[in-house]
């Protein structure tokens, strides 16, 4: 059954509305009737001249008047659409989208528009971009339609909607598949992260079960073992190991015999959830007719569809802009890493002042940890800082490049504003996990910052502890907050500009026309009934070329989160499944009707995001092997329960870990001159007023000249050992992962195939029945 060229289904992708009623973009501009100066003259001359430009290329333009500004309204011809479609038929790469004798959607008719929008000068070269920025038109936007709005409200941007599937075929017509497939991919990484949550959750309570019976944690709640000072602070003492005990109960929850296991499903499950995920969008975007989409034959079409006598842009590269933009990237990172040193310094600076809080007695007696938690806070205020700051500096690294088209520029941005991020947010994390504990010295030749303050120690449970109370505090406050702030700023944005819309409103009230309140009319509506649906527009937030772009980059990051250092944080995919159920309802909503409609974007995959997401893989691979092997005491534990500890010696009427906290540590003679001079007097005597003379501290080494053991040279040794062993066995896993899972279905293979030929006949069919009406 033909469909009806002025009314088309919203089920059926058709969002094509009578071409009499909607009107394809809106231009906003200041008033400037008494103008007075020479440039407020200039700028209406301008504005006068684009209208007339935009005229020129028979677009039609609705001028309407309130309070001070002037609302353009646009339309393109036809004639437009019909060259369009005929363009991608006869293009070698785009042919294949389907039939084209169907009207055009709007969502296609907007982005055509945005495009002859963007790329239309005037006499002088000035585009849209330069007049906006001129202050000659304030602002341009798209609009929503009530009615398939409405019915995307209904069926998925709503609270209640919260594990009910995605009409995603409808979100593909309505905002276009750019944003489409990045729902489709979140919705796909949220289901993956099911078994990946419930793993890292038994993982957890696998630790939580043996709380209380692991003879590692009994050891040190039940130790003697006096311990050195942590810090120079005058109330910073000798301590009794057993003070620790909480904090060794906490330890053993993510660093267990199942921590391992679990870091090396984590790295298997980012191949597979990547393999996929390839298959998944494949199904998807053959459904849509864009498999065989080309970016470059598309931007060719638009080119000759606005200008006729229009030159291809032509590649281009500069080797010294290259390298210029290389330097600067180098500067930009080790100022990053330089942040990420200022909030080291400030953790080693804080432990001691906070273990002097004279009437603070928990910050005294938890300084080193409270002094972390400080720092993970202070890290996430630093990222919401420096993101602004990477955010400019992308920008105006991309603009150094000019690059050749928008979309280049967008994957130029995208890498560049990833990898400063990527070092905000991991920089200090790689500092806990690789290096804390370790280049800090021992009683007698401590490393000090500026030659004062000490660098911090792990706990004698290991530091993998503090690596997880950082990534706890940063991804929790991320997510939480930034969710919280991305759905208030719009909404409270909105209820404070319709405020200034209601007198309108009433007005339009009394429009009795039909056509003003029937959405299947044919007739054009009223200009106050316009007017109305304009503003309504106006006072939703604004969106730009990047808005799907911060929510990608938001989720990537999350990804990062969930994968690198998901040894330390067995609960990473829990929480980040929780995050996700939400984040989808909220970015909907907010998208659907608390922002202005995004400009529909055409493509077939999320470009650049997918070698993002492999680089991100690969990482994981490396870091949770160097996590395992270096960062916890997985190995340690090994050698001593084989090696060194009673099993090792054949003795087995007891625990094969009995005795293992105290095999890790080495003790400091405080007689000694060398290491007295670490401390001052009132820091060797316990709270009981005992005066100690021996302190012992984490490390393997003699007791005697303090030179490292033997012991601990075999344990680095099979450290390192375990980590080029774990590595190499994840990454063949991983190209075994890749080829067994094809990135297409058979199914799309073949139904490709079968539209292809069917095409290829039809074209057939239709030249044998040209050459007998041309002989006849």
């Amino acid at each position: 059954m033909p469909l009806n060229p002025t009314h088309c289904t919203f089920n059926a992708c058709f969002v094509c509305q009578p071409t009499q009623r909607y009107y394809d973009y809106v231009l906003v501009a200041h008033k400037d009737e008494d103008a007075k100066d020479t440039e407020e003259t200039q700028r209406t001359i301008k504005q006068k001249a684009f209208i007339e430009m935009l005229r020129k290329k028979n677009i039609k333009v609705v001028e309407i008047s309130h309070d001070e500004k002037l609302f353009y309204g646009l339309r393109a011809p036809n004639e437009v659409f019909e060259d369009y479609k005929y363009l991608l038929k006869v293009s070698d790469a785009c042919n294949w989208i389907g039939d084209t004798n169907v009207p055009v959607p709007q969502a296609t008719r907007i982005r055509i528009v945005h495009y002859i929008l963007n790329h239309t000068h005037l006499d002088n070269g000035e585009d849209l971009k330069e007049l906006m920025t001129n202050n000659v038109f304030e602002t341009s936007f798209c609009l929503h339609e009530r009615k398939n709005q409405k019915e995307l409200r209904k069926k998925w941007a709503r609270w209640s909607g919260l594990f009910a599937r995605q009409p995603v075929r409808d979100v593909k017509c309505y905002f276009g598949e750019k944003v489409a497939l990045y729902y489709l991919w979140l919705g796909w990484y949220t289901k993956l992260l099911v078994p990946a949550a419930l793993l890292g959750l038994f993982v957890f309570l696998y630790g939580l079960a043996f709380f209380n019976s692991n003879p590692l944690i009994k050891e040190v709640c039940e130790s003697d073992i006096i311990m050195c000072p942590r810090c120079d602070g005058v109330r910073c003492k000798v301590w009794q190991l057993s003070e620790t005990c909480t904090y060794a109960k906490v330890s053993h929850l993510f660093d267990n015999e199942g921590t391992v296991a679990f870091a090396m499903f984590m790295a298997i499950w980012a191949t597979l959830f990547l393999e996929m995920w390839k298959r998944h969008r494949a199904a998807y975007v053959s459904k849509w007719k864009v498999y065989d989409w080309c970016e470059e034959e598309e931007e060719l079409i638009l080119d000759i569809v606005n200008d006729t006598d229009c030159k291809p842009k032509h590649f281009r590269h500069s080797y010294l802009r290259s390298m210029l933009v290389l330097i600067l990237v180098t500067v930009m990172l080790v100022v990053i890493i330089g942040i990420a040193h200022a909030i080291i310094v400030f953790r080693v600076v804080a432990a001691p002042l906070l273990s002097d809080a004279g009437s603070w007695e928990f910050i005294h007696d938890h300084a080193n940890t409270v002094a972390v938690m400080l720092g993970a806070v202070l890290h996430y205020i630093t990222i919401q800082i420096m993101t602004r700051v990477n955010r400019w500096v992308a920008l105006k690294l991309c603009e150094l490049e000019k690059t050749r088209s928008f979309t280049a520029t967008e994957r130029s941005f995208t890498v560049k504003m990833f990898t400063f991020q990527f070092f905000t947010l991991f920089s200090s994390l790689f500092y806990v996990a690789f290096f804390m504990g370790r280049i800090n010295g021992h009683p007698g030749n401590y490393v000090r910052v500026a030659g004062r303050w000490r660098l911090e120690e792990c706990h004698p449970s290991g530091c993998l502890t503090d690596l997880f109370i950082q990534m706890a505090v940063v991804m929790v406050l991320k997510q939480t907050l930034n969710n919280i702030f991305e759905f208030i700023v719009p909404w409270l944005k909105r209820c404070f500009r319709m405020k200034t819309a209601k007198k309108l409103e009433r007005k339009c009230g009394h429009c009795y026309r039909r056509t003003c309140r029937d959405d299947s009319g044919s007739v054009e509506p009223c200009d106050v009934c316009k007017l109305r649906d304009w503003l309504s527009n106006y006072h939703l937030a604004a969106t730009n070329a990047f808005s799907i772009f911060n929510e990608f980059l938001e989720m990537v990051v999350q990804f990062s989160f969930t994968t690198i250092f998901v040894a330390a944080f067995p609960l990473a995919p829990l929480l980040a499944f929780v995050n996700n159920i939400f984040e989808i309802r909220l970015d909907a909503i907010k998208m659907v009707t608390l922002e202005r409609r995004l400009v529909p974007k055409k493509t077939n995959d999320i470009g650049i995001w997918t070698n993002v997401l492999e680089s991100i893989g690969v990482l994981a691979v490396i870091a949770n092997g160097l996590v395992i092997g270096v960062s916890s005491d997985f190995i340690p534990r090994l050698m001593y329960r084989y090696y060194y500890g009673p099993c090792g010696n054949g003795i087995s009427n007891t625990n094969c870990m009995q005795g293992y906290i105290r095999d890790t540590l080495s003790t400091a003679n405080l007689n000694e001159t060398l290491i007295r001079k670490d401390f001052v007097t009132s820091q060797l005597v316990t709270d009981t007023g005992v005066n100690v003379t021996q302190c012992s501290y984490r490390d393997y080494r003699n007791n005697e000249d303090y030179t490292l053991t033997s012991q601990f040279w075999l344990i680095l040794a099979v450290r390192f050992a375990f980590v080029i062993l774990f590595e190499h066995v994840l990454v063949v896993c991983k190209f075994i992962a890749a080829w067994f899972v094809p990135n297409n279905p058979l199914q799309v293979k073949n139904q490709r195939l079968e539209d292809k030929q069917k095409r290829l006949k039809e074209e057939l069919r239709q030249r044998k029945f040209y050459s007998k009406t041309t002989d006849v």
